[in-house]
C-alpha cells in the first residue's frame, strides 16, 4: 500500500505543475500549496483602436452594414426584375396603410373601432387601379408612346437641357393628370360604393359612383391638380424601375387625405 502512494506522489506533482503553467497562461495566478487561496488576475481592458472605437465591435459592425448593403442591392434587382409585382406589392401596402393612418392619426378613430370596409376598399383598390393598371399605362404605354428611356436616363443638367425630352415630360405629364381625371377619380368612387352599396348589381355601383363623382368634381380636381402636377414632373424624369415607387410616396399622403375626405360611409 505505501509503494503504491509512494507511486503516485510523482503524479500528483506533475499533474499540478501542468495545471499552475495553464492557469499562469490564462492570466491567473496560483498561490503556493497551504493558504488554500486562488487568486484570480484583473479582467483584461477592451482593446481600442486609434480613435477609441472597441476592436472588438468592428466585425460585428462590419457584418450589420455588409447585410444592410446586400438587403438593398436585392431589393433594387428585386424591383428591376419584378417591376409589376413590385408595384401590386408596395400600392396595397400603401393604400391600407394611409387609410390606417387616417382613420386612427387624423380621425382619432381606436384600433378597436376601424372600419375594416374602409380599409378593404383602400387595401383593393391600391392593388388593382395604383399597382396594376398604374404600372401598365404609366411605364408600359407610356414607354410605347414616349422616348422615356433617353430622357430618364440622363443627369438632372442633361435633362434640363434636352428641349425634346421636356416636351414629351409635358406631355406624360398632362396625359397622366387627365387619367387621373377621367378614370381614377370615378373608378374609386365606383370601387367604393361596390364595398359600401351592399348590392351585388353592378349597375348600382356605377350609378351610385359616379354621382359621387360629378358632386365632388370641382373640389377633387383642385385638389387633384395642385398636387399630382408638380408630382408628376418629378416621377415622369427618374428612372423607369423607380418611377412608380417614387410616386407611392407622394401617393401615400394623397392617398391619406382621399381617405380622410372621401372614404368614409
Amino acid at each position: 500500500m505505501k509503494r503504491s502512494v509512494l507511486l503516485l506522489v510523482p503524479l500528483l506533482a506533475s499533474s499540478t505543475s501542468a495545471f499552475t503553467t495553464k492557469a499562469l497562461t490564462r492570466g491567473r495566478s496560483v498561490s503556493s500549496p497551504g493558504t488554500g487561496n486562488v487568486e484570480l488576475a484583473q479582467s483584461s481592458k477592451p482593446e481600442l483602436s486609434a480613435d477609441g472605437t472597441n476592436v472588438a465591435m468592428e466585425p460585428i459592425e462590419d457584418s450589420l452594414s455588409y447585410v444592410i448593403q446586400k438587403t438593398s442591392n436585392t431589393y433594387v434587382q428585386f424591383a428591376k426584375d419584378n417591376p409589376f409585382v413590385n408595384n401590386i406589392a408596395i400600392a396595397s401596402t400603401k393604400t391600407a396603410a394611409a387609410d390606417l393612418m387616417a382613420q386612427t392619426v387624423i380621425g382619432g378613430t381606436p384600433l378597436t373601432e376601424l372600419d375594416l370596409q374602409r380599409s378593404l376598399l383602400f387595401f383593393l383598390f391600391g392593388g388593382i387601379y395604383s399597382g396594376g393598371f398604374q404600372y401598365l399605362y404609366q411605364v408600359q404605354i407610356f414607354k410605347r408612346l414616349f422616348d422615356v428611356d433617353k430622357f430618364t436616363e440622363q443627369s438632372w443638367m442633361d435633362k434640363a437641357k434636352d428641349k425634346n425630352g421636356l416636351q414629351a415630360l409635358a406631355a406624360q405629364t398632362a396625359l397622366d393628370l387627365t387619367i387621373l381625371t377621367a378614370v381614377y377619380l370615378p373608378a374609386f368612387y365606383i370601387f367604393k360604393a361596390s364595398v359600401f352599396e351592399g348590392s351585388m348589381d353592378p349597375t348600382v355601383w356605377f350609378g351610385a359612383g359616379w354621382d359621387t363623382y360629378v358632386s365632388n368634381f370641382m373640389k377633387d380636381e383642385f385638389d387633384l391638380i395642385r398636387v399630382w402636377l408638380p408630382a408628376d414632373l418629378v416621377c415622369f424624369s427618374v428612372a423607369l424601375y423607380l418611377r412608380l415607387p417614387v410616386r407611392h410616396i407622394v401617393s401615400f399622403a394623397w392617398t391619406a387625405y382621399l381617405s380622410f375626405a372621401r372614404g368614409g360611409h
